[in-house]
C-alpha cells in the first residue's frame, strides 16, 4: 500500500517535469523557473505545511514586532535627548494669555488692548542648524539663514471687519508678509480683495504698521520667548505621538 503511494507520487513528479520540459520548448529563457516550480510543487506534498510555518514564525519576528522595537528605541532616545519635562517660565511682562491645547500643532495668544481684541496663532518654528550656504551672487535676499517662527495676528474691534497680519518672527525683527482686511460675514465662495503685496506698500506705511503691531505686543522679545516655548511643545508632542503609535501597534 505504501509502495503504491510512492509510485503515485513519483508518477506525479514525472508528469510535472514532462509538462515543464514541454513548456521550455516554447520559451527556453524560463526553463529554470518552470523546472524549479515543478519540483517545489511536488516537494510540497511531502512537507507538513503547518510544521514549516510554525517553525519559521519562531525563528523570525513579525514585522509588527520589529516596528515596535524601533518605536521603543525612538521613545527612549527622545526621553534622553529632549528636555520634554521642562516648563518654560512665562516672563512677567509677557502681554498675552497663552492657550495651549495638548495634541495641537499651534497655540493661541489672546489679549485686550484698549477696545480691541487681539488673537495670535503661533505655529511650530522653522529651525536652522549649522551654517547656511553663502552665495555672493545671490541678490534675492541679504538675510543670512535664521530660525524663525510663523505668526498669524488678528486685531478685532466690536463688530465690523478685522485686520489679519501674516508675520514671521526672527531673533531681531518681525517681518510682515501680508496684511488683509477680513469681513467675518464674508462667505467662503466669495473671493475678497486681499490688498497689494505688503512689500509694495509705501515705506512709511510699512513702518507704521510695524509700529502698530509692536505697540500691541508683537515684537522680538515676544517672538523669541515663543520660539523657545514652541520648541519645548514640539518635544512634548513628539513623545506623546510616539507613545500613541506604540499603543496602536501593541493593540
Amino acid at each position: 500500500m505504501a509502495f503504491n503511494s510512492i509510485l503515485r507520487k513519483s508518477g506525479s513528479f514525472a508528469r510535472a517535469l514532462a509538462v515543464a520540459g514541454q513548456l521550455t520548448k516554447n520559451n527556453h529563457l524560463g526553463h529554470r523557473t518552470l523546472i524549479f516550480t515543478a519540483i517545489n510543487h511536488h516537494n510540497d506534498s511531502f512537507v507538513p505545511k503547518s510544521h514549516f510555518s510554525s517553525a519559521a514564525a519562531q525563528k523570525k519576528p513579525t514585522s509588527d514586532e520589529n516596528l515596535l522595537r524601533v518605536i521603543e528605541s525612538e521613545i527612549e532616545c527622545a526621553q534622553e535627548t529632549d528636555d520634554h519635562n521642562a516648563e518654560e517660565g512665562v516672563p512677567s511682562n509677557f502681554p498675552f494669555k497663552i492657550i495651549d491645547s495638548p495634541g495641537h500643532q499651534t497655540i493661541t495668544l489672546e489679549r485686550t488692548y484698549q477696545d480691541e481684541e487681539i488673537k495670535v496663532e503661533v505655529h511650530m518654528p522653522d529651525l536652522v542648524t549649522g551654517e547656511g550656504n553663502n552665495d555672493d551672487d545671490d541678490n534675492e535676499s541679504e538675510r543670512a539663514p535664521q530660525s524663525s517662527i510663523p505668526l498669524s495676528v488678528s486685531v478685532y474691534k466690536k463688530g465690523g471687519p478685522y485686520l489679519e497680519f501674516n508675520c514671521v518672527g526672527y531673533p531681531d525683527e518681525i517681518v510682515i508678509d501680508s496684511l488683509s482686511v477680513k469681513n467675518p460675514d464674508h462667505t467662503e465662495d466669495q473671493i475678497a480683495y486681499e490688498g497689494p503685496d505688503f512689500q509694495d506698500l509705501d515705506e512709511n506705511l510699512q513702518k507704521s504698521f510695524h509700529r502698530y503691531l509692536e505697540i500691541r505686543g508683537i515684537k522680538p522679545s515676544t517672538t523669541n520667548f515663543l520660539h523657545e516655548y514652541m520648541i519645548n511643545k514640539d518635544s512634548k508632542e513628539y513623545l506623546v505621538w510616539l507613545n500613541k503609535l506604540k499603543s496602536f501597534v501593541q493593540a
